[in-house]
């Protein structure tokens, strides 16, 4: 059982928390940390995606961001960021390589599996420049079928007009986008 900080708007943890299935079930606001790998190749920004596990109770068989989590009760973003890393794609990185590329506040509602779903989340999303090749990623299997790298402008047009199967938010995209281009 995973065990959440329930924040305000704003991300502040209230100093209570709750179990992740009932922040689900009952769209109580909650972190997560999002990192998208970038690179430079052949003179354009590369993003990689993460095709996520069709044994995945949300969002089957989709595409989606490089790494994430859910944020456990006591920990901070960028630590989060860190584990999330190691734990889906087998990346050391340290705090001083994630580029903050700013918060959203994610409000999504939906059913998997036949029960309800209410997603509230508080995202805080970095960019981290890696130049690796999908074969020296080592992937976590339950979480993650494959990756790939895509061309970033390709990404933003694929998933605003859903010529891929994904759960990204064109937003987040364009967030990383604007990171990539102050670099």
């Amino acid at each position: 059982m995973e065990i959440l900080d329930v924040v305000d708007k704003w991300g502040n943890p209230t100093g209570e928390t709750v179990d992740r299935e009932k922040a689900h079930e009952e769209g109580i606001m909650h972190r997560t940390s999002h990192v998208w790998l970038v690179r430079k190749k052949q003179g354009k920004i590369q993003i990689l995606l993460q095709k996520r596990s069709e044994t995945k109770e949300s969002f089957p068989g989709c595409y989606d961001i490089s790494s994430a989590g859910h944020i456990p009760a006591g920990m901070n973003f960028a630590e989060s960021a860190i584990r999330e890393l190691q734990e889906e794609l087998g990346i050391f990185a340290s705090e001083q390589e994630l580029i903050f590329c700013g918060d959203r506040t994610i409000i999504w509602d939906g059913c998997f599996n036949g029960k309800p779903f209410h997603d509230r989340q508080y995202s805080r999303v970095f960019v981290l420049w890696k130049n690796i090749d999908e074969n020296e990623l080592i992937v976590q299997k339950e979480e993650i079928d494959s990756v790939l790298w895509m061309d970033l402008d390709e990404c933003i047009a694929a998933v605003e007009n859903n010529k891929i199967r994904h759960c990204i938010y064109p937003d987040e995209l364009k967030m990383v986008k604007a990171a990539c281009e102050c670099k």
